[in-house]
């Protein structure tokens, strides 16, 4: 990726597609001010310089009967088959995130299961099979509180201002004055 920088209307544009990746790029003009030509060309300079890496559609995990989330700490024996174990992680459909950590174990991983026996088959006979995996420390979700892409700059909610680099105190005129951007 070049150094691309983004400008405030980059940064409108992308707050209101993590919102909504299916957003029309004319009601984003309309709220940018501009034309949806030029959010057409500014989406494209973006997906060309790797700021948006694309879209999907989510699907909720417990629609599909996967009503256990856990987390699993995975400790390996030699750091340096990091990349072998994380490829024999990419097998496993069970697994949909893998990183790598620092602390007392090497990797995190989160995972989705229909239930407790799943989840414990895919420890015992999947992961804990893996070659250099020495141990797993398990956590299972009991609720998400919530979920969301990264943060963008939202310009009718944020709480501060950048040229402070803090927030503002709740009813200061500086606050006001934010809150009105």
């Amino acid at each position: 990726m070049t150094n691309y920088q983004l400008d405030d209307i980059d940064r409108k544009i992308l707050s209101f597609l993590v919102k909504d990746a299916r957003m029309a790029y004319l009601e984003i003009a309309r709220e940018c001010g501009i034309s949806g030509a030029a959010i057409h060309q500014r989406v494209q300079k973006l997906e060309k310089n790797g700021v948006i890496a694309g879209s999907r559609l989510l699907v909720k995990p417990s629609a599909l009967g996967l009503n256990i989330c856990a987390f699993v700490n995975i400790s390996i024996s030699e750091a340096n088959k990091y990349l072998e174990v994380t490829e024999n992680l990419k097998k496993i459909p069970e697994v949909v995130e893998c990183h790598f950590v620092t602390g007392a174990t090497s990797l995190l991983v989160k995972l989705y299961c229909f239930n407790n026996e799943h989840l414990m088959s895919v420890l015992l006979n999947t992961i804990q099979n893996i070659p250099y995996v020495q141990s797993t420390d398990t956590r299972i979700s009991l609720d998400e509180a919530f979920e969301r892409q990264v943060w963008v700059k939202d310009f009718k909610t944020t709480s501060f201002r950048e040229s402070e680099g803090k927030a503002p105190v709740k009813g200061s005129r500086s606050a006001a004055k934010s809150s009105r951007k």
